[in-house]
């Protein structure tokens, strides 16, 4: 009798000791789930859902994406080549000719379309050698505050600030045997890095010595380690914003050399052509799309880059950002 007993209650209270384990469970499932929801949350954007949040970040992306395809297609826009003169001067804008032809005979759209190659080349590197140069002197400078490696790279770039820059390049200019896109480059990036590595000395005075710093000190790392891998990664935004503002630079100086005739004259570009307009009376014979035409393509492209740049300084400050739309 006792066994028969024994076995019912048994079975009775199996189900009371079950209910408290799967309840336990789903509780479980429950708050993994709105954890899940919490980190989905809190998760920051990415960067470049930040960049492509600014309405003006955007314009200047779609901009720059255009003149980077017509100075890598320029080939295919146009059927003429850049320095071909033997077309009739001063024809009216036509099917065969877009915006005409100037007083030399060349063929003036060809001339943007091939122009934008060297404004964009000279940007792009021009940018990318004086980052380069600015972000090695600061960082190093910085790091080194009140050291005699800081005191020389210090004076080597007080001196860089206070000599004006456009007259220095047109001696450099002036006195080299040759001309061309790489001599564009070493001039604007001896006489440009200065600002740009000002600003990044002063920014990694204030990180040497956080934690993370001070942990790979101790760790045994080397000052080049430290710099280039743990702190450099953190001034991102910096050194992309230093680019842009170096390539802005660049192409404005590019310009101004070649409309002052120091320019290489065997390239075409957007400051050639506004100097043969100037030297040659463009706005005397009506030739107005020929002057003004290469100076808007200029206005824009810096423009574009500006744009860009208002995208970059969100990802640093926080504050800046609009709301996505």
């Amino acid at each position: 009798m006792s066994e028969n007993n024994s076995t019912p209650r048994a079975s009775r209270t199996e189900p009371s000791r079950t209910r408290p384990t799967r309840t336990f469970r789903r509780s479980i499932a429950a708050d993994d789930a709105s954890e899940k929801e919490v980190v989905a949350i809190v998760r920051p954007p990415r960067w470049y859902a930040v960049i492509w949040s600014s309405r003006k970040a955007r314009i200047g992306i779609v901009m720059l994406t255009v003149f980077a395809l017509v100075a890598i297609f320029a080939d295919l826009l146009t059927p003429y080549s850049p320095t071909d003169a033997s077309f009739q001067p001063v024809q009216d804008p036509s099917a065969a000719h877009w915006l005409g032809t100037n007083t030399l005979g060349y063929d003036i759209w060809t001339q943007i379309v091939h122009g934008t190659r060297l404004s964009f080349a000279i940007g792009v590197l021009g940018g990318l050698a004086t980052i380069v140069i600015a972000i090695v002197i600061g960082l190093l400078a910085g790091y080194k505050e009140g050291s005699p490696l800081d005191d020389v790279l210090s004076f080597f770039t007080n001196l860089a600030l206070v000599i004006p820059v456009l007259p220095l390049m047109m001696v450099i200019v002036a006195y080299s045997e040759t001309r061309g896109l790489l001599l564009l480059v070493f001039v604007i990036a001896i006489t440009s890095w200065a600002g740009a590595s000002r600003e990044m000395r002063a920014l990694i005075v204030s990180m040497r010595n956080r934690e993370y710093v001070s942990a790979a000190r101790f760790g045994g790392d080397g000052m080049l380690r430290i710099v280039f891998r743990e702190i450099m990664p953190n001034m991102s935004s910096l050194v992309v914003s230093g680019f842009i503002g170096a390539a802005t630079a660049a192409i404005a100086a590019e310009a101004g050399l070649s409309f002052m005739g120091f320019g290489d004259p065997n390239v075409v570009s957007w400051g050639q052509m506004l100097a043969q307009a100037n030297a040659n009376g463009a706005l005397v014979q009506g030739l107005w799309l020929w002057l003004a035409v290469p100076g808007v393509m200029l206005a824009l492209l810096m423009t574009s880059l500006t744009f860009v740049n208002f995208g970059v300084d969100m990802l640093s400050n926080p504050h800046l950002r609009e709301e996505e739309k």
